[in-house]
C-alpha cells in the first residue's frame, strides 16, 4: 500500500498544478503574499529565462561591486592551493572513458555531497537577492537551494560522455541552475550548451532520438539538430564573472573541453517537492520559517520535517 501511495504522489507530481498548489501550496503562497522587487537588470535574465530556459549577465551588471566575487575567488584560490595535488591526480585520470558515471573530467573541490554551511561564501552567493529573487520569480515560490560547489573541468580527449553529451534533468517540473565562471571560458573550454525553447514554459514539446549510456538517456549533436537546429542553441561562452541561468530541465550539454579547463561555481535551486536528493551535508538545524525567503532556501528537508 505504502509503495502504491508513493507512486501516486510521483505521479500527480509532475501535474503542474498539482505540483503547486498540492505539494508547494506553502512555498507559493509565502511567495504570492510577499512578492519580489527586481533589478532591471534581474527582470530582463527573467524575461530571457521565462521565454528561452536561458539567461546569460554578469557579477558587475547583476550583483554590483558587493557581489561576494572576489571573496568566492580568494576561497577558490585557497582550495585550489591545498587539493593542489588532488587537481592534479585528476587531471591525469581526465581522458578515462572506461568509468562511466563518475565523470573522471570534472573535480568538485567540494566533495560530491558539501558540508553544508550558512556563513560560507558558497551559500552567501547563492542566496542574494538578485539570484534566489530570480529563482523564486522564475518558479513563482519561495524555492529550495539544493546545491552549490565549485566545478574544475579538465582539459582531455577522449570522446563525449555523460554530461558532455545532451540530457535533461528530470528531478523536478522546473530546475533553476546558475553558473559562474571563474575564469575565462572560450569554445575550448567546454561552454554550456543549451537547446533554447526545450524547457517547461518553451514551444518545444518534441523529444529528439537518444541512446542509452547506462541507464541514462543521451542524445548527440545531430540527433539533437533533428529536433532543435543550432542556430536555437546558446552556447555560453564568456569572461571570468560571467553569470550563466539555466532551467535544466530543458536540453543542455557542457564540459567538453579541449584546448583548456574550465572553472566555475555553481547552485541549484528546485521547488520543495523536487525529487532531487539532498546533496548536502547538515548539523543541526532551525526549523523554516515561510515568511523568510532566504531561510526557507537554506533549510534542510530535516528541519522542515519538525516544524510540521
Amino acid at each position: 500500500m505504502l509503495k502504491k501511495m508513493r507512486r501516486i504522489a510521483r505521479a500527480t507530481r509532475k501535474y503542474k498544478l498539482a505540483w503547486r498548489y498540492a505539494y508547494n501550496l506553502l512555498p507559493t503562497l509565502s511567495y504570492q503574499r510577499r512578492g519580489s522587487s527586481l533589478s532591471n537588470e534581474a527582470q530582463r535574465v527573467l524575461r530571457d529565462l521565462n521565454r528561452d530556459g536561458i539567461a546569460i549577465s554578469s557579477v558587475e551588471a547583476l550583483l554590483g561591486s558587493d557581489s561576494g566575487y572576489s571573496d568566492l575567488l580568494a576561497t577558490v584560490a585557497s582550495l585550489q592551493v591545498g587539493k593542489a595535488v588532488e587537481i592534479e591526480t585528476a587531471r591525469a585520470n581526465a581522458s578515462d572513458d572506461t568509468a562511466i558515471g563518475k565523470k573522471t573530467f570534472l573535480l568538485e573541490y567540494l566533495g560530491r555531497n558539501p558540508v553544508f554551511d550558512p556563513a560560507s561564501v558558497f551559500a552567501r552567493i547563492a542566496v542574494r537577492t538578485p539570484l534566489l529573487g530570480i529563482a523564486n520569480a522564475y518558479l513563482g515560490m519561495y524555492t529550495k537551494l539544493r546545491y552549490y560547489n565549485i566545478w574544475h573541468t579538465f582539459a582531455s580527449q577522449s570522446k563525449p560522455r555523460e554530461s558532455q553529451l545532451w540530457h535533461r534533468d528530470r528531478e523536478d517540473l522546473f530546475i533553476l541552475k546558475v553558473f559562474i565562471y571563474l575564469k575565462d571560458v572560450d569554445l575550448g573550454a567546454g561552454p554550456f550548451t543549451y537547446a533554447r525553447g526545450t524547457h517547461g514554459k518553451g514551444p518545444i514539446r518534441q523529444e529528439p532520438e537518444y541512446f542509452l549510456e547506462g541507464k541514462v538517456q543521451r542524445t548527440d549533436d545531430s540527433q539533437m539538430a533533428a529536433v532543435v537546429p543550432p542556430d536555437q542553441w546558446t552556447v555560453a561562452t564568456g569572461a571570468a564573472g560571467t553569470i550563466v541561468f539555466a532551467d535544466t530541465r530543458g536540453y543542455h550539454r557542457g564540459g567538453l573541453a579541449r584546448t583548456g579547463d574550465r572553472i566555475m561555481y555553481t547552485c541549484m535551486y528546485t521547488s520543495r517537492a523536487s525529487e532531487s536528493e539532498e546533496f548536502f551535508v547538515r548539523g543541526a538545524e532551525s526549523p523554516a520559517q515561510n515568511g523568510d525567503p532566504i531561510t526557507f532556501a537554506l533549510t534542510g528537508p530535516r528541519a522542515e520535517r519538525e516544524q510540521q
